[in-house]
């Protein structure tokens, strides 16, 4: 592959990114502590095991919260400070802080028995003091770069805070916008899933811990939560094998393969069994066929909802179902530490399965150093964004920005524009962080707010700001003062969206238009005649309206994080020349859910001729934006791909030859920008249905106004076949004709044809 200029995020917090390419074939896994890690503490476990009584190994698989708010049934902090004292308590999640996080942990090294240190874990989404882009977001740059820096910058805060583990990264593929857990994952695809899965382990975990600027990650949710009936929080999931193997599975093989410590198992069913109690998933692939030495936590009180799913009788059936099932440790609910003498004593758990949990949770904490040295230094805590920090998340906030409309070139917007008007709810607004942030850094660091920046930016510039209406309110009363400062300035930016606490956990929509009178406010503004752009933020793909039509430019924002402020107008001024790329479909209306690129064919393909194929009688096929979709302030032309040969042996493929796939790029406008040249894969015959596309490859390249270059990709065994039905896992490559698609979206139409034979 030629070398390509890109922005390097890293560079600029002192962190080296090391290259290394995602494997997704589910084979054998390297070590994620001992062997992987290059240092076995095997020896020191054994022996602290031995010394170890059953009540101070059932206390290591417990974990409990220090305090939080948003969930019922915390555990009180005099719980929390007794267990520690007692030696009967592994973790403890929530908490941070160098002075409090040292204080418990004093208790637990100096007053119990062993002086087992405790594991302090805490939900790190995409942020510590400075928040990124969500990662739904981030995804939408196609630089898994900007990842590895969000967690790379994440893990050096909150490790100075006592912080030693993350609940992060999610990777659960979706096709489902309802789903309000789409905002922390990566979208539908598992490949870009799997590539931002693994560059995220590898910037929150680095080369080792022994700096004490990284974080132990934790690979969620185990597996297939993506797929909730409705797009209803914790719902059920039926999934073949085949799909659970080639969809759900791929980007958790690769946080395995990058090294990530712990996985997290998930709240839903697989095809009827709980995922907390579920021995195919959590034992048999990930343990067994994948060689997993770290250890499984559950999710909160995912053992004690064994019971609500009519899978257990009691917590003590729940406990045995979920250790003997995988589960290493057990978050906020207390099922195994209370039962698990007596399950022992019946001969329903076993010593040898205790043993190997505690093993998982011991090996992480020597591999941290936290018996060598439990505490941090409290001098030496951060406490609040550096400037680097602050650079980076603008930097990767404006890099993810995906312009999706721009008639007549109204983006970028002039530095010299006379006057400005900045009108919606979001305009003035710091509810620009997005879900699972961080409620001291939300507190204590809001997200710049656009006004504020648009000032900055265009100093001279009379700017102008009115509301209009409320994010989901129906009082339309300020419409006309948001009319009357757009009449009277050159062009208006509309900043409309959902307010953060509409997507994330439990905050399912099943109507993903705008909220409140949002629309009426840009139909408004459409009706003075005069130039305006909408900004949209969010934390999902939303279904845009009939105002689509009326706006002549139309930006999707996301919701950008600390820098949000400064990064839009970074991209709405044309300091930055947008290059993201949609990487979820945006349906029209909800009514065409689930609708993605990556669907498999019907024996009746849509096709507008024939009444009798495959669609909506009052809606075209297609989504409103497809996969892979977004635009540039320049233009680009990509010329006729070539492949390095035209059939190639299906043995020599397993053997691991490839096949390279050539496409010349050049940038014919302007102005220097972006573009994502994207290979897509359709295998069009073979013994299990295939999608009509699957994505395989993808670089972001920057070039200047008139430059060109040559982007390259490598396709292999693992590219062009697939996983069966077989519950142990059994991967095929057929011979037969593979289609290849190369463009700058998921509609390609540039296709060469091979052959494997």
């Amino acid at each position: 592959m030629p070398e390509l200029r890109r922005r390097t995020l890293l560079s600029a917090i002192g962190v080296t990114a090391t290259a290394g390419a995602v494997v997704t074939s589910q084979s054998s896994t390297a070590s994620a502590l001992s062997g992987g890690r290059g240092a076995s503490y095997e020896g020191k476990v054994r022996d602290l095991l031995s010394r170890m009584t059953l009540e101070e190994k059932l206390g290591q698989l417990q974990q409990l919260p220090w305090s939080w708010d948003l969930n019922p049934g915390s555990g009180s902090t005099k719980e929390v400070e007794d267990a520690a004292r007692a030696g009967r308590l592994g973790s403890v999640l929530s908490i941070f802080g160098a002075k409090t996080t040292n204080a418990l942990q004093r208790l637990a090294v100096e007053e119990s028995r062993l002086g087992i240190p405790l594991l302090f874990g805490l939900d790190v989404i995409h942020g510590f003091w400075t928040n990124f882009p969500i990662p739904l977001a981030q995804a939408a740059s196609f630089d898994p770069e900007v990842t590895r820096t969000d967690a790379a910058v994440s893990a050096k805060e909150a490790r100075s805070n006592g912080v030693h583990w993350t609940f992060s990264p999610m990777m659960d593929v979706t096709h489902e916008p309802r789903w309000g857990r789409i905002a922390e994952g990566s979208g539908e695809d598992p490949y870009l899933t799997a590539r931002f899965a693994a560059a995220k382990v590898k910037g929150y975990q680095g080369s080792g811990y022994g700096a004490k600027e990284t974080l132990a990650a934790c690979a969620k949710h185990f597996v297939a939560y993506g797929g909730a009936e409705g797009g209803r929080d914790y719902n059920t999931v039926d999934v073949s094998e085949s799909r659970l193997r080639n969809l759900y599975l791929p980007p958790f093989k690769a946080a395995l393969d990058a090294g990530v410590a712990t996985v997290m198992a998930s709240f839903n069913t697989i095809s009827g069994v709980p995922a907390h109690g579920n021995a195919h998933t959590l034992t048999d692939v990930l343990k067994k066929e994948w060689d997993f030495d770290g250890f499984v936590v559950s999710d909160w009180t995912g053992v004690q909802e064994l019971i609500a799913h009519g899978f257990a009788e009691d917590g003590a059936d729940a406990a045995r179902l979920a250790l003997n099932a995988g589960v290493d440790m057990e978050m906020t609910s207390t099922n195994l530490l209370t039962n698990g003498k007596q399950l022992l004593r019946s001969g329903t758990i076993t010593q040898r399965r205790i043993d190997d949990a505690v093993t998982r949770v011991l090996r992480l904490k020597y591999a941290l150093g936290l018996f060598d040295d439990p505490y941090v230094d409290e001098s030496a805590a951060i406490t609040e964004p550096s400037p680097d920090a602050r650079r980076a998340a603008r930097a990767a906030g404006s890099r993810s920005m995906v312009l999706l409309k721009n008639d007549g070139d109204v983006l970028p917007l002039k530095k010299s524009v006379n006057s400005l008007a900045l009108v919606g709810p979001f305009a003035d607004s710091a509810d620009l962080l997005g879900t699972w942030v961080v409620p001291a850094s939300a507190e204590r660091f809001p997200a710049v707010k656009v006004l504020d920046a648009v000032r900055e930016a265009a100093p001279d510039a009379k700017v102008t700001y009115a509301r209009g209406v409320d994010p989901e309110g129906k009082d339309t009363g300020g419409i006309a003062e948001a009319v009357a400062v757009a009449k009277a300035a050159d062009v208006t930016v509309v900043v409309v969206g959902e307010p953060a606490a509409m997507s994330g956990e439990a905050s399912a929509r099943s109507d993903i238009s705008l909220p409140g009178d949002q629309e009426k406010l840009i139909a408004a503004v459409a009706g003075t005649g005069k130039p305006f752009v909408v900004v949209l933020v969010g934390g999902r793909p939303l279904t845009i309206g009939d105002w689509l039509d009326s706006a002549p430019a139309v930006l999707l924002a996301w919701h950008p994080g600390t820098e949000a402020g400064h990064a839009l107008a970074d991209v709405l001024f044309g300091e930055v020349n947008p290059g993201g790329k949609l990487p979820v479909s945006f349906p029209r209306t909800v009514g065409q859910i689930p609708i993605h690129y990556n669907h498999e064919s019907t024996g009746r393909p849509f096709d507008a001729n024939n009444k009798f194929t495959s669609k909506y009688l009052d809606l075209p096929p297609t989504p409103q934006f497809p996969f892979g979709f977004g635009l540039s302030y320049t233009t680009f032309e990509l010329g006729t791909p070539t492949a390095s040969r035209g059939s190639v042996r299906a043995r020599a493929l397993r053997s691991g030859d490839t096949v390279e796939v050539s496409v010349p790029v050049r940038n014919t406008g302007s102005r220097k920008g972006d573009e994502v040249v994207q290979l897509y894969v359709h295998d069009v015959a073979a013994s299990i249905t295939q999608p009509v596309r699957r994505l395989r490859g993808f670089e972001r390249v920057t070039l200047d106004a008139g430059a060109s270059t040559t982007v390259s990709f490598r396709l292999g065994a693992d590219d062009l076949g697939f996983w069966t039905n077989d519950p142990s896992g059994r991967f095929l490559l057929e011979e037969g004709t593979f289609e290849l698609f190369v463009g700058t979206a998921s509609t390609a139409g540039a296709r060469l044809t091979l052959k494997v034979t």
